[in-house]
């Protein structure tokens, strides 16, 4: 059966729909990751309840957002892309809106799942899924400026919150929120399309890139495990370097201007290593970011001075930030141009996994030990596992690379690599 291809050429709303997802996920990834935590002491001071309680509203979200992301992921690959942003825009002003009229832990935990399902998880893999589509070249900067655009919703957003709370209490700071998330997205959502296509042949795959010598059922579980344990590595600041700050005497609001600073760093490394991904390939920029990210997470527990935090902060940030990008960048090359958007919703369940289990294990040996040492380690330990995998497949394409002209059969080259390679070392 004959499937569509898209015409020659990269029509102007391309950039038009990089700019619309990437305003778009500012928004609703903003509201959804962190946007809660403008109203943690509000709940508490309305209700009562405790801290913990609270931010298991945003960890429902979070969990929402990992199930919708392969529900709605693969719902994009077969309808309208317009119509599934509509639903992820409605979801998400209209939840907002509902937790204005909450009165319950319950209630909260429900609103918050919903919106990560259809909201989030309509927004998130879909959109990144189409940006690739419209770019055959150069498509790691288009995904690196849209992963951009998401990380500034969540450092605005947050702020954003605080001020509506401020200035109209914690509900009708929800009701405002969510009625102009729903024109925002509304509007936004209008702008998305799929690139024209004609038919006559199969989807085009990224321009440059190798064979691909293992089927997405076996190089799913291998890159799922891999983005579970790089979002483990990057959980642990994420969460924890402003605690860690503050255990060395530094007051709270130094503390977070420190991890202001990593974010900034973090949303230029996120276009920097798109366009890096371009130049060299994806899982190339993948295993420098996250080789990156491991080696420097540990230095954090080395330092006693917030000038020190602020340089490392920001050396880290440009590192960490570029692992997003080269995680959704490598998805666009291992999984089909027909199943791309359901396989970016399954393969971010792992990294919405991963920050929850690097968030508690950053607390937990805390608490053993008394200290951040033993966490960082750990982070450092699970990136090491991660590089071993990314390095893995990186190798397996460039024997595909280097052998598919000589075998003629792209799987064929991968195992005369690996007997050369059991040859050496035997």
């Amino acid at each position: 059966m004959h499937q569509p291809r898209m015409k020659e050429g990269r029509p102007a709303h391309a950039w038009v729909t990089v700019a619309s997802a990437a305003a778009m996920l500012a928004v609703a990834m903003g509201q959804l990751v962190n946007g809660l935590s403008a109203f943690l002491e509000p709940l508490e001071r309305e209700f009562g309840w405790a801290r913990g309680e609270i931010a298991l509203i945003n960890s429902a979200g979070l969990l929402g957002l990992a199930l919708g992301g392969i529900l709605m992921g693969a719902v994009a690959d077969r309808v309208s892309i317009r119509i599934v942003c509509l639903v992820g825009a409605s979801a998400t002003g209209m939840s907002a809106i509902a937790a204005a009229w909450a009165d319950s832990l319950a209630e909260f935990y429900m609103i918050f799942f919903v919106a990560g399902v259809l909201g989030g998880g309509s927004l998130f893999a879909p959109l990144f899924g189409l940006v690739g589509q419209w770019f055959r070249t150069g498509a790691g900067l288009a995904i690196g400026i849209v992963s951009a655009g998401q990380a500034v919703g969540q450092g605005s957003i947050p702020m954003v919150n605080t001020l509506l709370i401020s200035r109209l209490g914690w509900r009708d700071a929800f009701a405002v929120s969510g009625i102009a998330t729903l024109v925002i997205l509304g509007l936004l959502a209008l702008l998305v399309k799929a690139p024209e296509t004609s038919p006559g042949a199969s989807p085009a795959g990224p321009a440059g890139e190798a064979p691909r010598p293992i089927g997405w059922h076996l190089a799913m579980p291998m890159i799922g495990i891999a983005v579970f344990l790089c979002c483990t590595v990057m959980a642990v600041p994420l969460m924890h370097l402003m605690p860690l700050i503050q255990t060395c005497g530094i007051p709270v609001t130094e503390a977070g201007g420190a991890l202001m600073a990593m974010m900034a760093s973090a949303i230029a490394g996120r276009v920097a290593f798109g366009r890096f991904a371009d130049r060299i390939g994806a899982l190339p920029a993948y295993f420098v970011a996250s080789a990156w990210q491991t080696g420097l997470v540990f230095g954090f527990t080395q330092l006693g001075d917030i000038g020190q935090f602020y340089v490392f902060a920001l050396l880290y940030g440009f590192g960490y930030g570029g692992v997003m990008t080269c995680v959704l960048t490598t998805i666009r090359v291992l999984a089909p141009a027909d199943r791309r958007s359901g396989a970016t919703g399954m393969i971010m369940a792992f990294a919405w996994a991963g920050h929850g289990v690097g968030g508690f294990l950053g607390g937990f040996f805390f608490d053993l030990s008394g200290g951040y040492e033993l966490g960082f380690l750990a982070a450092v330990l699970a990136g090491l596992v991660n590089l071993s995998i990314v390095g893995t497949l990186w190798w397996i394409f460039a024997a595909v690379r280097a052998d598919a002209p000589k075998s003629g059969n792209p799987r064929r080259a991968v195992w005369r690599s690996w007997g050369r390679l059991g040859a050496v070392d035997g």
